[in-house]
This record gives structure tokens, C-alpha cells and sequence, in this order.
């Protein structure tokens, strides 16, 4: 049985976490065929979005506490190697070309909580609960520290991954865990129409391109940021999708993406 399943409908692409029977967990086979089907999902000319949803109860529940058991008999060496085979998978979603939206129907923690994270987009239903609740069991939230930081700032970070607390409703948006609030009954119909109006509306290589700048000018000192942002302006300038969505614009024609 795969772990993970991968399809496409309406332009959208599909990857399911398929593990319900542990609730989803992260084990080394199932981090491995997650970045199996990213890479298939981000070099699939059929799928222009991307949508990661999951089976069962939950969305993800983190790290499967079996295989962290047994990871306590690894060298540091062998640790290192699967800390790093995890943040291949965090960094690939970041930096992916298409636009990830997770869909989060159930609870949603630690690790699971970091593919969350990590997603462009996220909608959950009202009692999915979302936390990093690594300290509590003597572990550490390392890698999506490094994302979550970026995305919420250092206060309202430190605030979760130090008090391990988990959030729920209102409080996902008011964290910035969660764009939308949607219920379980609308969940799936309210993705799909979020995805289709990218899809329809927007150049797939202007959101690849904006994310690649979102992903790399952060890290870059201003007038660096700046010269990397007036270098990736005058090459979207010359491309074939700027030039058509401004000939449509002008006259005022209906561009199909």
C-alpha cells in the first residue's frame, strides 16, 4: 500500500497522506515518498496547484514515537543523515515552483504541524488542532523552527514551540497558522475553489517566481535583496506571460492561464 497517493483533477494536484492507521505519522518510507510525489506533482504539466491533504482522522501527527525509539540506537552520524532526509522534504515544499495549499481536516502536530507550517496556503477546520509539541517529550521542534520564524516572527514562535500548547480556531489565524477557517462539511469544496481561482487568474511563472524571491531575499542584506529583486523584475519583464497578460489587460481581453 502506498503511503502516500498522488492525482490530478481539474489542473489541481493532489498528495495524500495515506498512513490513517497511525494517524499519518512521519516515518523514514513515508518522508521518502513525500518528496517522491513533490517532485512528480512540481514536473506534472497537468497540476498547476498543489494540495496536501491527508486520510483517516488526522492531518499528521508529527514523528512516528516507534521509529524516534529506535533512532535513539543510531549514531550521530546515522541521526544526522535522517534529520537531513526530513529537512530535504521541508526545504523542497518551501522552494517548490507551484503553489502548496494544505488542507487540514484533523489534528495537526509537531512534525505534522511543520508540513503545515511549511505550505503556502492553509486551510483547517475549526477543532483541527495545531502545535509543536516536541518539548513534552524531551525533543526539540529544530526544523521547522527555522520556517516558523519566518512566518510568524519571534514571539508568537517562541510562544509555541516553548510552551508546546496546542491552538485551535480562531487562534490558527490569530498565530498566522491558518489563512482560512473552513468547516469539515465545506473543507474540500472550499480548496478547490481557492486553487481553480489561482489557476485561473494568476501566470503559474509569476507565483514560481514570487515564491523563489519570498524564499531567497530574506536571508540577503537590503541593497543585495534589492539588486536579486531588480534582476528577477527585469527578467519576468521579458517573459511571454508578462507580455501577454499586458497585451490582454490593455485590451481588454479575458487571459486563460
Amino acid at each position: 500500500m502506498s503511503l502516500v497517493i498522488y492525482h490530478t483533477k481539474d489542473r489541481i494536484g493532489y498528495i495524500t497522506l495515506n498512513r490513517p492507521e497511525k494517524r499519518n505519522a512521519l516515518s523514514h518510507e513515508l518522508v521518502s515518498e513525500l518528496k517522491e510525489k513533490f517532485l512528480q506533482a512540481e514536473n506534472d504539466k497537468d497540476a498547476k496547484v498543489i494540495v496536501l491533504k491527508a486520510n483517516g482522522e488526522a492531518f499528521c501527527a508529527g514523528a512516528d514515537l516507534a521509529y524516534l525509539q529506535e533512532l535513539q540506537n543510531f549514531s550521530f552520524e546515522q541521526n544526522l543523515a535522517d534529520s537531513n532526509h526530513l529537512k530535504e522534504l521541508f526545504v523542497q515544499i518551501y522552494k517548490l515552483k507551484k503553489v502548496v495549499i494544505a488542507q487540514v481536516h484533523g489534528h495537526a502536530l509537531a512534525g505534522g504541524c511543520g508540513l503545515a507550517t511549511i505550505c503556502d496556503f492553509v486551510f483547517a477546520v475549526p477543532e483541527a488542532k495545531f502545535g509543536y509539541t516536541e518539548v513534552k517529550i524531551g525533543f526539540i521542534p529544530a526544523l521547522v523552527s527555522v520556517f516558523l520564524l519566518k512566518k510568524i516572527g519571534e514571539q508568537k514562535a517562541k510562544y509555541l514551540l516553548l510552551s508546546g500548547d496546542l491552538l485551535l480556531g480562531e487562534e490558527l489565524i490569530r498565530f498566522g497558522l491558518a489563512n482560512y477557517l473552513v468547516s469539515k462539511e465545506e473543507l474540500e469544496t472550499k480548496v478547490s475553489s481557492f486553487a481553480k481561482r489561482l489557476i485561473k487568474n494568476n501566470s503559474g511563472q509569476s507565483m514560481a517566481l514570487t515564491k523563489k524571491m519570498i524564499a531567497e531575499v530574506q536571508s540577503m542584506p537590503l541593497a543585495e535583496a534589492l539588486a536579486y529583486a531588480a534582476e528577477l523584475n527585469a527578467l519576468s519583464r521579458g517573459s511571454e506571460d508578462c507580455k501577454n497578460g499586458i497585451a490582454a489587460f490593455l485590451n481588454k481581453e479575458e487571459l486563460k492561464w
